[in-house]
C-alpha cells in the first residue's frame, strides 16, 4: 500500500471513529421521558455564576434546562431568595446545585417544593440549627487559603495566595482574571443559623476535590457522610465547578437520573 493509500485509509477510519464519537455523545442525551430534566446551579463565595459554563455547556447538550444563581453573597436570606426566585421558574423538577458557601444556600432553599435531589460541589452542608461557621470545628484549613476582610466586613480571599488557596490547577492568566473578578461576601452569613435542612428530605450527592485548600478533607468527608450523600473523588482545586466541568455535570445527570420526585 502507498503513502497515498495509507493517508487516505487513516483519514477514513479517523472520520469513522469521529462518526462514532458523535454518536456516542448524541446517546448521552437524556430519555425524553426522563421526570427530572431541570438543574439550578448554585455558585459560592468569591465567585460568581459565569463559572458554571462548563457545567452548563455539558448539561444542555444532554438535554438538561439549566438556570444558574447570582446570589449577591449579602446575607442567607437574600441568596435563598435569590435561588428561590430561580426555583420558582422551573417547569417541573430541579436537581439543586452548590458549590461552596451554596452548599449552605440549598441546604436552606432545598426544602422547596420542586427540588427534587442535591448535589454537593466541595460545598457546606450544616443542619438545621446549626451555622455554617460550626462545620469547621474541629478541622484546621489548609495555610494556603488566607481571607482578607475589610472594615465593612465584606471578605475577599487574599491576592497573594488566591491562586494557592482557590484555584491552583488554572493557568496564571486565569487565575490573575478570577482574583481580580471577585465577589465578597459579608462575613457575618457564616454565624446564620439555618432554619432548615434539605438533606434530611432530599437525596444527596457530592463532588469532592481531594486538592481543596479551602476545606480540610477531613471536613469535606465529614460533611457528605453525614448527609448520607453519594461522594465523587476528582482531583481538583477548590475551583472544581470551573476545572472538572465533566465530573461535575456527570454527577448532577446520576443524581437526575437516579432520584426520586415525591410530592412534599
Amino acid at each position: 500500500m502507498t503513502r497515498l493509500q495509507n493517508f487516505l485509509a487513516a483519514s477514513a477510519a479517523a472520520a469513522f471513529l469521529g462518526t462514532i464519537a458523535t454518536t456516542g455523545q448524541a446517546q448521552t442525551r437524556i430519555p425524553d421521558d426522563q421526570a427530572i430534566r431541570n438543574v439550578v446551579l448554585v455558585h459560592g463565595a468569591f465567585a460568581d455564576a459565569s463559572g458554571w459554563r462548563g457545567v452548563y455547556d455539558n448539561l444542555t447538550a444532554r438535554g438538561y434546562s439549566v438556570t444558574m444563581v447570582q446570589n449577591p453573597l449579602t446575607s442567607l436570606a437574600d441568596d435563598v431568595a435569590a435561588t428561590n426566585r430561580a426555583l420558582e421558574r422551573q417547569d417541573g423538577p430541579a436537581i439543586l446545585v452548590g458549590h461552596s458557601w451554596g452548599g449552605t444556600v440549598i441546604t436552606e432553599a432545598g426544602v422547596h417544593p420542586k427540588v427534587a435531589g442535591l448535589v454537593y460541589v466541595s460545598a457546606l452542608s450544616p443542619d438545621a440549627g446549626e451555622t455554617t461557621a460550626q462545620q469547621y470545628d474541629g478541622f484546621t484549613s489548609p495555610p494556603e487559603f488566607v481571607l482578607d476582610i475589610g472594615e465593612d466586613g465584606y471578605g475577599f480571599v487574599a491576592p497573594d495566595s488566591f491562586q494557592a488557596g482557590f484555584a491552583h490547577d488554572v493557568s496564571d492568566a486565569d487565575a490573575a482574571f478570577m482574583r481580580d473578578a471577585q465577589v465578597p461576601i459579608n462575613m457575618e452569613v457564616f454565624g446564620t443559623v439555618l432554619e432548615n435542612a434539605a438533606w434530611r428530605r432530599r437525596p444527596s450527592w457530592a463532588v469532592i476535590a481531594t486538592e481543596d485548600k479551602a476545606f480540610a478533607q477531613e471536613m469535606l468527608h465529614h460533611m457528605a457522610a453525614r448527609i448520607g450523600a453519594k461522594v465523587t473523588e476528582v482531583s481538583a482545586s477548590h475551583a472544581v465547578f470551573m476545572t472538572q466541568p465533566t465530573v461535575v455535570a456527570e454527577t448532577i445527570d446520576a443524581a437526575a437520573r437516579e432520584a426520586v420526585v415525591q410530592a412534599d
